[in-house]
């Protein structure tokens, strides 16, 4: 079992940040493999993902996960079911000023492939960060 977390901070306000994270169809922009997601009722997603795993051929994946927006909070919490009981949070903090966040991720899974998890972690928050950033100018 494995318990991830890392931060960034992000050149843009939290009310901001927080906004275009709580808009699952943002997902794609940020998250490298995912290539839709599509919001549901009750919290759920349908995403679509290709992923190309090292011992089978590449390929889309469409499965069903589900998204908790806690406004107060600025948080959001997200899980997808299956044997890796998958699931996360992402928190934004105020930053160093009025126009700059932190965003923290935080990640459990029962795979236990560390470096791979991290580096995923930071790819993700890289990718929001410059996707908000981006979005901004």
């Amino acid at each position: 079992m494995g318990d991830y977390d890392n931060s960034i901070l992000v050149a843009v306000g939290t009310e901001r940040l927080f906004s275009y994270l709580a808009d699952v169809e943002n997902l794609p922009a940020y998250l490298p493999r995912l290539t839709s997601a599509r919001p549901r009722e009750d919290d759920k997603v349908t995403v679509t993902a290709h992923i190309d795993p090292p011992d089978a051929p590449e390929k889309d994946v469409t499965s069903e996960a589900w998204i908790h927006v806690l406004e107060d909070g600025k948080s959001l919490e997200w899980g997808a079911p299956g044997p890796h009981d998958y699931r996360g949070r992402l928190h934004v903090d105020p930053g160093e000023g009025p126009d700059s966040s932190r965003l923290t991720v935080q990640l459990h899974t029962h795979s236990t492939e560390g470096a791979h998890v991290d580096h995923g972690l930071e790819e993700a928050l890289n990718g929001i960060k410059a996707a908000v950033e981006s979005a901004e100018r």
